[in-house]
């Protein structure tokens, strides 16, 4: 049987994020794992306040990132507060980068047994220009991914499959 020791649970905060984190955290606590919670913010969007500063704006990279991290601290205290998980058992992690091979990347470095992860956090829409980075995951990680389904996603899925 696999010997899973540290689960990595990349957050991108959409409004699954909570569910996803409860889900990786009841694994975790049966395994006996440590859980990683990893949040990349997309390189992209530091170009733009770059683009934005270039422009003549007062708009600070160094900012952006310290309010940005700042910001999901919060949320991954709260999130973390609605779980029953010890805290000397988890990590959180902030990256900079393209998220799937920052992800891909980590979860080597660290030598992570599992990732456990939802199948999206973006719309539809957003995906179409950009593509996933779960789907990008599930295609090019060496590791175990378990795709997580809130109650939402799994409605929709059935539905779709009733079509």
């Amino acid at each position: 049987m696999l010997d899973v020791k540290k689960i990595m649970v990349p957050l991108a905060f959409s409004p699954f994020s909570g569910a996803l984190l409860a889900y990786a955290a009841s694994l975790a606590e049966a395994l006996g794992a440590e859980l990683i919670l990893v949040h990349v913010i997309n390189e992209r969007d530091v170009e733009t306040v770059q683009l934005i500063t270039s422009f003549g704006y007062d708009v600070d990279e160094e900012h952006y990132l310290q309010e940005i991290q700042k910001q999901r601290i919060g949320e991954v205290e709260k999130m973390l507060g609605e779980i029953d998980f010890p805290e000397d058992r988890i990590r959180v992690v902030f990256r900079v980068g393209r998220p799937a091979r920052v992800l891909l990347h980590f979860a080597v470095e660290e030598e992570v047994d599992m990732i456990v992860m939802g199948i999206r956090a973006r719309s539809d829409i957003v995906h179409a220009f950009t593509g996933s980075v779960a789907e990008k995951l599930f295609h090019r990680s060496p590791i175990t991914i378990v795709s997580f389904r809130d109650e939402q996603n799994a409605a929709r899925l059935r539905r779709r499959l009733e079509k």
